[in-house]
């Protein structure tokens, strides 16, 4: 019962980051343009994350429909995001990323996950990550604002609690364990110190600080797992509570990010 509840709550998670793309098929201002820009990060390694989830058989079910809804979503912010592009150099931004894309996508569906596809599936995925960063900056310089710099970084949150998972997995499948160990450990690091200066930001409203005492909570659950890796001997009840941890910081950081969108100074 304990398990079907923790897949309950998981696929409900990945509905619900979906939802607004649906409701609101356009770009709205510069917040919401760097907040979209910057969820395109976090779903290159979310995509990452489910396919060494599948190889391993962890959460099968699960992570299949959350890279479903992934490579959806990411599609579907593509289009609004090239549509939106302010400036040529951002325009080209987005030109190199949709091509970027199209090669990982092709990684990721093209045949059954597995280990010898893993390490490819882990450069694609750096590379559209470095485009998606790319934007995101470019776009909060345009901003120009204090709010902008805001949804950008708790924007990143999102994508740093999702490539800790996907590195953890792929280090205890054995995928270029050293180096996928040292991507946990950097991740990890650049979460812990971005999460301190959000809370301390003077934007950050009591609904927000809320949000973040959420996460920073599930953050413990999370970083216990991921000091106790063993690289190459996956155990899949901890493969498998990595995957629905960083699930829920997502949703808080998803949900941190949208109230500092809100925000106009």
């Amino acid at each position: 019962m304990k398990r079907r509840s923790i897949l309950s709550t998981l696929l409900a998670g990945a509905s619900t980051l979906a939802l607004p793309l649906s409701a609101t098929a356009q770009v709205v201002n510069i917040n919401d343009t760097i907040n979209k820009a910057g969820r395109q990060r976090m779903l290159s390694q979310r995509a990452a994350k489910c396919y060494m989830a599948m190889g391993q058989g962890v959460l099968l079910d699960a992570a299949s429909k959350t890279l479903e809804a992934s490579m959806a979503m990411f599609d579907l912010q593509l289009v609004e995001l090239k549509a939106f592009s302010p400036t040529p150099t951002i325009k080209t931004t987005y030109t190199e990323l949709e091509a970027a894309w199209s090669e990982y996508k092709g990684a990721l569906v093209g045949k059954t996950p597995d280990k010898s596809g893993a390490a490819s599936v882990i450069v694609l995925s750096g590379k559209v990550l470095q485009l998606a960063n790319q934007g995101t900056v470019q776009l909060e310089r345009v901003s120009g604002k204090p709010a902008g710099q805001l949804v950008n970084m708790s924007g990143r949150q999102r994508m740093l609690s999702q490539r800790m998972a996907a590195f953890y997995l792929a280090a205890s499948w054995g995928v270029q364990s050293t180096a996928s160990a040292a991507e946990v450990t950097k991740a990890r690091d650049e979460f812990v110190k971005a999460h301190a200066e959000l809370k301390t930001a003077p934007q950050a409203t009591d609904a927000i600080k809320s949000e973040l005492d959420m996460a920073s909570s599930q953050f413990t659950f999370l970083e216990s797992a991921l000091r106790n890796l063993k690289p190459g001997a996956g155990e899949t009840q901890a493969q498998a509570n990595v995957f629905t941890t960083s699930e829920r910081i997502l949703q808080l950081m998803n949900g941190v990010t949208g109230l500092y969108e809100k925000i106009n100074t």
